[in-house]
């Protein structure tokens, strides 16, 4: 490997996508990259470190897909489970047939809070309920759980926050604890992630990036205070350390947060999206010639970008949470290109 020809890559692609935000590499123990870029405050010209705290919105949602994984391993569900059976709310119009494995894969068909398909702005939400009331999950109730079904459960893929968040309240109910408290104490802690958790926006612990919606127009920016929920939840908000989200990586296909059996579960391309890429349980993969050489996560928020990827023939862990409204995905292409060809040569 070129270490040169790699950080170049790093910096050209960085720097065309304007990224504020961190590129982490890391391949088997080593860590080939570990470099940052922007400011984290830009007010106080603060610049951005690999151990900052970044939003990585619905990257969070693979914790809440291994919390329900645990609780199945402990017998409290199983992925056939219907959701009526372990969460005690009423929801007039869902269909009674809906189960974990179908909130897990997107697809439920229960109505989503926010409906890609009829909603471009996701600030649009806030305006008549206040981010700041949005504290406890049940707070997003009022927003889906008296609508109408989408389609039938099974029928197909829709991406689906609401599902999770019904997720995140069947760890509470099943485990007595608050949904953020179970994550932290079973999946961070066991991980080794020091630096990650679910902090309140208006609270915020030190070193941790703010959020920045760029307005392109008059190129003015401002913070997304007033664009997210004051605290994350089982669909996304979470905040973690690139070198916190690579532990994450080892500590799942290390089997230190689930048995052997039930990670190979939640790895398991269990529905198509398109032609080469399918969804597990909280986490997408890509297949080339029927296999799987790339699994990932990602979130869009007003504010936040992030991509994170393990790509198990290569034992290799790429991180890139943004704080702008950048794009990690061409970064991560970039580098992709890199590792791939290098890997056909060698």
């Amino acid at each position: 490997m070129n270490s040169e020809e790699l950080m170049k890559i790093i910096s050209d692609s960085s720097k065309k996508a304007d990224l504020s935000g961190v590129v982490y590499i890391k391949q088997g123990e080593e860590v080939l990259s570990a470099s940052a870029f922007g400011y984290a405050n830009r007010s106080e010209e603060r610049p951005n470190h690999v151990d900052t705290r970044f939003g990585i919105a619905s990257g969070s949602k693979l914790f809440t897909a291994i919390g329900i994984c645990q609780l199945a391993e402990r017998g409290q569900l199983s992925f056939d489970t219907p959701l009526k059976d372990c969460l005690d709310l009423e929801f007039p119009y869902f269909d009674e047939g809906v189960t974990i494995h179908q909130l897990l894969t997107h697809t439920s068909g229960i109505p989503d809070y926010f409906d890609e398909e009829v909603m471009d702005d996701f600030e649009d939400l806030w305006k008549d309920n206040p981010v700041y009331q949005m504290k406890r999950l049940d707070d997003f109730l009022p927003l889906f759980h008296e609508n109408e079904m989408k389609f039938t459960p099974g029928e197909r893929f829709h991406y689906n926050n609401a599902g999770y968040i019904l997720l995140g309240l069947v760890i509470e109910q099943l485990t007595g604890k608050c949904f953020r408290e179970y994550i932290e104490e079973n999946i961070f802690r066991k991980a080794g992630m020091e630096h990650s958790g679910y902090f309140s926006m208006d609270r915020l612990p030190g070193n941790t990036a703010m959020g920045y919606i760029d307005n392109h127009k008059d190129h003015a920016w401002r913070t997304n205070i007033y664009s997210v929920p004051i605290k994350g939840g089982p669909d996304g908000g979470a905040f973690t350390t690139a070198p916190d989200m690579a532990r994450l990586w080892e500590a799942l296909f290390g089997h230190r947060l689930l048995s052997e059996d039930t990670t190979n579960k939640l790895l398991a391309p269990h529905v198509k999206v398109n032609d080469t890429i399918h969804y597990g349980y909280g986490i997408w993969m890509n297949k080339k010639n029927d296999h799987i050489y790339k699994y990932h996560v990602m979130g869009y928020d007003p504010g936040v970008r992030f991509r994170s990827s393990f790509y198990p023939q290569l034992d290799l862990k790429l991180v890139i949470p943004a704080n702008n409204e950048s794009e990690p995905l061409d970064v991560t292409k970039a580098i992709e290109d890199y590792f791939f060809t290098e890997k056909e040569t060698c």
